[in-house]
């Protein structure tokens, strides 16, 4: 019986990397969305990214906290709830028509999912052996991009498809009345896709409450100081956190504006452009089965450096080329992202021990970049009238990804999973 129940549980646990890829990639789609419902600037819609990705460094370490206090069963069912509520904020969102009151059902919302992050990430590496960490994180992670794609094919055929073909000159030209009807019916379709993915949410709350969890081998209630202590003096935990917070901004950067991008170089609408998107995470689902592969051969800092390089070239093509060339660069950029989340956040953890907790806290908090970086990647394009200059923003993230990885390969003190 003890066995079933575990089974369940790291089945249950699994879904969660599923859950908060589909929420992630449908905030992307709301950049274009928001941008076409309120005629917005990028700027302006970036601030969709800082208010979900400024929840989860508001909110990482005081989920790290809790779970030192209380156990991962604890923070997950916890952070399962604020996702929850966050969804169904989006109803009285979209009845006052305020921007403000989505942003904060996202910061809602993403509070959740930061909660989430902090208890299941280093949960799944406290369930085995070590030596092979980082590969079972990646192989739990590889759920997230079907979550992602599920994602933005449901904002596809929910929100983008709903969104009327009015732009920007004639919605200006247009009476208020007549405006903000239309704006009623596009927003009333974000509002259904939240509600409707809410309730699914309370249905793994229910079951997850109900199943009993491994234990909590990680269970630590020692001095929080000492341990901020221990971690600030740990190099390669401090140029993890701060590769994590790059990655995520070349990430974020890169999906957030793929929609536009695509738009402008091939002169489709939204819902066409989406499909180029979808795309992008299907590589994405497919080489993070493989290079999790991969590393029962190769090192994951090996793979994670060459990986980074390649993304970097690839982000001068889109930059510079433009076209179909550009549009297809900048899909295979996301063939190299694939493994660079749980790598880094494994890579990191080696070693942290009674710290793991809080040390994940600082990994979770570095998505941070996902805000800062994505906002500044909106302000260049802005400030050159053209989207495609803006992604050496997240080319200069990639540098610092694979400064890590050359790190790793060349600190020889540092035990690296060569299993």
């Amino acid at each position: 019986m003890a066995k079933r129940y575990t089974s369940i549980s790291v089945i249950l646990i699994t879904s969660l990397f599923f859950l908060w890829g589909l929420a992630n990639n449908m905030t992307d789609t709301l950049l274009a969305a928001f941008k076409k419902i309120m005629s917005m600037t990028d700027a302006q819609t970036s601030l969709i990214q800082m208010a979900f990705y400024g929840a989860y460094f508001v909110l990482a370490l005081p989920a790290a906290l809790y779970i030192r206090r209380f156990s991962y069963k604890s923070g997950i069912l916890l952070g399962l709830g604020l996702f929850t509520l966050g969804a169904l904020l989006f109803y009285p969102a979209s009845q006052t028509m305020v921007y403000g009151h989505f942003l904060g059902a996202l910061f809602v919302l993403a509070g959740g999912l930061s909660i989430l992050e902090t208890s299941a990430n280093p949960f799944i590496l406290s369930l085995g052996p070590a030596e092979t960490a980082t590969r079972r994180l990646n192989l739990a992670q590889s759920f997230n991009p079907i979550g992602s794609i599920t994602g933005v094919i449901l904002s596809k055929y929910v929100i983008l498809s709903a969104l009327h073909q009015a732009g920007d000159e004639e919605r200006l030209q247009m009476d208020h009345s007549s405006l903000e009807q239309i704006q009623q019916a596009e927003l009333s379709a974000v509002m259904q896709a939240y509600v409707g993915l809410a309730v699914v949410l309370l249905v793994v709350w229910i079951l997850i409450k109900m199943v009993r969890m491994p234990h909590d081998t990680d269970t630590d209630r020692g001095d929080v100081w000492a341990a901020f202590g221990r971690l600030s003096r740990n190099r390669n935990y401090v140029f993890g956190v701060v590769a994590q917070f790059f990655y995520v901004g070349a990430q974020i950067g890169v999906w957030s504006y793929t929609i536009r991008y695509v738009m402008q170089e091939l002169q489709v609408n939204e819902e066409a452009a989406s499909n180029y998107y979808i795309l992008s995470l299907v590589l994405f689902m497919l080489f993070r089965f493989i290079t999790t592969g991969l590393m029962k051969f190769i090192r994951p800092t090996t793979l994670l450096m060459a990986l980074s390089i390649v993304a970097l070239g690839l982000c001068l093509i889109v930059s510079f080329a433009g076209g179909q060339t550009g549009v297809f660069a900048l899909v295979a950029i996301s063939a190299c992202m694939s493994l660079m989340f749980p790598t880094i956040y494994g890579l990191a953890s080696e070693g942290l021990v009674e710290d793991r907790k809080i040390g994940g806290s600082g990994l979770i908090m570095a998505i941070l970049g996902g805000a800062v970086l994505t906002y500044f990647q909106g302000l260049v394009s802005d400030r050159f009238g053209n989207i495609n200059i803006s992604f050496l923003v997240p080319m200069l993230c990639f540098a610092a990804v694979a400064g890590y990885g050359l790190f790793r390969e060349t600190k020889k003190t540092l035990h690296v999973d060569e299993a």
